[in-house]
């Protein structure tokens, strides 16, 4: 068995956790999220904590309790305290400004570049230059921080572009005369 499928999850105060044959549903103060369960695993309930069995003795079986596990651990993490992404612009002229569910970013293009954010996921700009991602979805939220780096991902000369917050770009050298 996979040694975080091992682990128990620690279900905190305020917290209500649906169990079912096919889904588990964690349901707390920032919202409610779903996942789907494989056929091989089966999550129990334990006083306050939730358990997640192998019903089969296969490999898959063993590495679906440890990627289950974690997801319903970043789901009880999620309804509770939530996730959060950083992103950051560096370049002459790089701007961002948050409009209510949509990020209006000036990259250097001849455009403006508008993306408009998911339902679950909040955006902030506290200056022009910082991008603060937040929502109760790991996946989705670093998924959108992705989808918005990928408009001027950081490139290798100069390091203009957007980055994560702490992300490290190795610049290349310049070619010589």
């Amino acid at each position: 068995m996979s040694r975080i499928g091992k682990f128990p999850i620690a279900v905190p105060k305020g917290v209500e956790v649906t169990l079912s044959a096919e889904q588990v549903a964690v349901k707390g103060p920032l919202g409610t999220l779903t996942q789907r369960l494989n056929s091989d695993i089966k999550i129990e309930r334990d006083g306050d904590n939730l358990l997640c069995l192998v019903n089969n003795d296969s490999t898959r079986a063993s590495a679906m309790s440890g990627t289950i596990r974690a997801l319903v651990a970043n789901m009880v993490e999620g309804v509770t305290k939530g996730f959060e992404r950083k992103l950051t612009l560096v370049g002459v002229g790089y701007r961002a400004q948050a409009q209510g569910d949509k990020l209006n970013l000036a990259l250097g293009f001849s455009h403006p570049v508008v993306h408009q954010m998911p339902k679950g996921v909040k955006v902030e700009t506290p200056s022009q230059t910082e991008i603060i991602l937040r929502g109760n979805d790991k996946q989705q939220v670093g998924q959108v921080a992705a989808e918005v780096r990928a408009y001027r991902s950081p490139e290798p000369y100069k390091g203009k572009g957007v980055r994560y917050t702490g992300e490290r770009v190795v610049l290349k050298e310049t070619k010589k005369k």
